[in-house]
């Protein structure tokens, strides 16, 4: 029987058709990714897909045989902050971690974009992405509620603040903050949240 590990003990590394399938699929994915931001996913197809990388429609439809199956990867390679984010708002607060993740998006306008029209979009009941988005802001108002409490049991945050509340009203400061920033980007958006936060967290 062929062993799965090198002379070593270790773990080969992936190579030929494995590390080609790994590439091509995150070629169509960001590709995807272009598209989804620029016309929605109702807009784009994924033959529009197909065109922007110079594949087939076979070869786009062999890694994703469905768009829906496109979408879900699409979302979740857009939203790949949570394990820094959680980390970095348990050892210097939550507000820190909330306006370097706001920083940060400033070099990602494109997933910032995709996440602004898609979230509308998904906001009929019948889209493919409407449970996706209904579970995003339910895990991250929770997630929030969860490290503003801890900042205030931590004595980062006053007493009086209220968790849940305050969850709700960044996230939704947030998004708005987002979306100004994408119609014009001269505007300060770390600034702007920065100073919402003082007043929503103190």
């Amino acid at each position: 029987m062929a062993s799965d590990t090198g002379t070593d003990g270790t773990a080969p590394v992936r190579r030929g058709p494995y590390a080609k399938t790994a590439k091509r699929r995150q070629e169509i994915v960001d590709a995807a990714t272009n598209v989804f931001a620029t016309r929605g996913y109702h807009g784009g197809s994924l033959r529009d897909i197909s065109r922007q990388i110079g594949l087939s429609l076979t070869s786009v439809v062999h890694h994703f045989p469905a768009k829906s199956d496109l979408l879900a990867a699409v979302l979740e390679n857009a939203d790949q902050t949570a394990d820094w984010f959680l980390d970095r708002a348990r050892a210097q607060g939550v507000k820190t971690a909330i306006i370097e993740v706001v920083t940060h998006n400033l070099d990602r306008p494109e997933l910032l974009r995709l996440l602004a029209i898609v979230s509308s979009e998904a906001s009929d009941p019948e889209h493919p992405a409407h449970g996706w988005f209904v579970k995003r802001y339910e895990n991250l108002a929770t997630v929030l509620q969860r490290l503003i409490a801890h900042d205030v049991e931590q004595s980062r945050l006053p007493s009086d603040v209220d968790p849940e509340q305050a969850a709700h009203l960044i996230i939704a400061v947030w998004d708005g903050l987002q979306l100004q920033w994408l119609l014009d980007p001269s505007q300060d958006m770390p600034g702007r949240m920065d100073r919402a936060l003082a007043r929503l967290l103190g």
